[in-house]
């Protein structure tokens, strides 16, 4: 006990001494000894419980903090780890002396966190307080790291995969209604934000010790200009021979929009980004013109990995309206992506998962979305991306009937605009896919088979919509009947064609293999099974008759039990 009391007694000298001492008295991280006193003071108080001890401990604990947060802009040494220790006494202690830790977190991030995020030490260290404090964020201050999400993903865009598991392991508590959607565009510029970083870094020195607020006020103009002069001229915007429009473009007052919203450090709502604008233009081609640097290797490795937990989280625990909300903007970006063939594959694949999974719990999302849904079919020629969320689009739309039997309005808008890109490529001996590779016979062959498969999707969407809303049965019949007779170059597309029309001449075959995957109704039996109650009637002649696909020609009718049993 004496030893304990003697241990107590010195480390509060220590921290009163610092406060008269003129060279930690204004920088308490300048001394090594106070950050070790914190510490130990804290251990003390969590051992002994005492709320004697804590209130004596508090003052000075309260004291040093604002020290070190008024000192934060003049400092040479990182603040980071004894701020931290402070935040833990606070958040343990807080209610004990009527300390309310929120106001002291936000001023952690804004005026320490801005600035060091860069150093890997502080940066670890933040996330192992994070993640020792989860719970206590989420039920005590469930909006705090919603709101810095932005300054999280550029201490982890910075650091890296040494810090990924650590990263993955608080991120869910970044997801909130109100980050939830601004979160996304974040985490698909990942790439992006990397280079920006990197680029700031190169024209202004070291992002450790220094906030990016500030460069962006005095550098922005310069960094922008020098980004766009590498793009477009090859030239950086210190070498000599500038003109007059080099000496207009200084005049700038701010950065691009696009620039200092990728830089910002707080949850400020959902923002359009322009990946046409010259900002972005400019840090793409800057890029893609040099070799890649570890770090964006790194972010490009990671951000697949990230989205999957983003994409867990939203369909466990994001409300229905917030998900039919990220749809629209997921199709606007599917096809818009950091222009990294690797990537690009990993994070499409990832959208286009998460989006037909989505649909598949809320169909009714495809007739609330029905313009955005009808927009990129139209958009199906443009380019293999948003070929293929075509393609996803319209298995969707059958597959779940264009939303349900209760959108039947709906229903026959998405069936016209099915038709009317079926009709086009009937029409069409070309996609219009512009191809990377010189061989005029590869790209035919893959103009061929996309066309062939986009006709192939389209049909099964258009048979499958008309098994669940009979009244679009008779156009349905006209479509396929030009597709079986066109006699197209692939007998893939007018051979389906002319089996569903055979399918769909019968109800019950129809309904068994075109319709619902789920029952409408619980007493109903599920597609594809037979109903044994009717087995007089339609035991034969309702059996499937893809039962049948080796024997070759139209379906039809006049079935045996010898054509599907096994003989003896």
């Amino acid at each position: 006990m004496v030893d304990r009391d003697q241990d107590w007694d010195c480390h509060l000298r220590t921290l009163s001494n610092s406060a008269r001492d003129s060279n930690s008295g204004n920088d308490p991280a300048s001394d090594p000894n106070i950050l070790q006193s914190v510490k130990r003071l804290y251990e003390l108080c969590k051992a002994e419980n005492s709320e004697d001890l804590v209130a004596r401990v508090y003052p000075q604990f309260n004291k040093i903090f604002q020290r070190s947060v008024s000192s934060l802009s003049q400092s040479g040494t990182s603040n980071g780890l004894l701020l931290l220790a402070i935040l833990q006494f606070f958040i343990d202690f807080g209610e004990m002396v009527l300390h309310d830790a929120d106001p002291s977190l936000k001023t952690f991030f804004r005026s320490c966190l801005s600035r060091e995020f860069a150093d890997p030490i502080v940066a670890e260290a933040v996330l192992e307080f994070l993640n020792v404090n989860r719970n206590k964020f989420l039920t005590s201050f469930p909006t705090l790291l919603p709101q810095f999400f932005p300054l999280l993903l550029k201490l982890i865009a910075w650091n890296g995969e040494k810090l990924e598991k650590l990263f993955l392991q608080i991120f869910p508590a970044l997801i909130s209604p109100g980050s939830f959607l601004p979160l996304f565009p974040s985490l698909m510029d990942f790439p992006v934000l990397v280079v920006a970083l990197e680029r700031v870094e190169r024209s202004s020195g070291s992002l450790v010790g220094n906030s990016i607020a500030s460069i962006q006020k005095s550098k922005a103009p310069e960094m922008l200009l020098a980004l766009m002069d590498e793009a477009y001229t090859g030239s950086t915007i210190g070498d000599e021979g500038g003109g007059s429009e080099s000496e207009d473009s200084n005049t700038i007052d701010v950065a691009d929009p696009l620039f200092l919203d990728l830089l910002k450090d707080e949850n400020d709502g959902l923002s359009e980004r322009h990946w046409n604008s010259p900002g972005m233009t400019a840090v793409i081609n800057t890029a893609l013109s040099s070799a890649q640097s570890d770090r964006l290797k790194q972010i490009l490795n990671m951000t697949p990995r990230i989205l999957d937990v983003y994409f867990f989280v939203a369909l466990r625990e994001v409300n229905n309206s917030l998900i039919c909300a990220l749809i629209p903007l997921l199709m606007s970006r599917n096809s818009i992506l950091f222009p990294d063939k690797d990537f690009s594959y990993k994070v499409r694949k990832r959208l286009l998962e998460f989006m037909l999974a989505a649909f598949q719990r809320s169909p009714a999302f495809i007739a609330l979305l029905k313009k955005p849904i009808i927009d990129r079919l139209g958009e199906a020629y443009e380019n293999p991306a948003k070929t293929e969320l075509a393609l996803q689009l319209c298995w969707a739309i059958g597959e779940h009937g264009g939303g349900g039997r209760s959108h039947s309005d709906a229903a026959r808008e998405l069936f016209e605009s099915l038709e009317l890109l079926l009709y086009e490529n009937l029409l069409s001996s070309r996609l219009g896919l512009r191809q990377d590779s010189g061989d005029n016979a590869s790209g035919e062959s893959f103009r061929k088979s996309s066309q062939s498969r986009l006709l192939c999707f389209v049909i099964t969407a258009i048979a499958k919509l008309a098994t669940y809303h009979r009244d679009l049965l008779p156009r349905a019949r006209v479509s396929l009947g030009k597709v079986a007779r066109s006699r197209t170059s692939d007998s893939r597309v007018w051979t389906r064609a002319h089996d569903y029309l055979g399918v769909l001449s019968d109800p019950g075959i129809s309904l068994s293999i075109l319709g619902p995957s789920k029952p409408a109704s619980e007493d109903a039996h599920n597609p594809g099974t037979v109903d044994w109650s009717q087995g007089r009637t339609k035991m034969v002649a309702h059996i499937p008759f893809y039962i049948l696909c080796k024997q070759e020609g139209p379906p039809f009718h006049d079935l045996s039990f010898s054509d599907i049993l096994p003989r003896r």
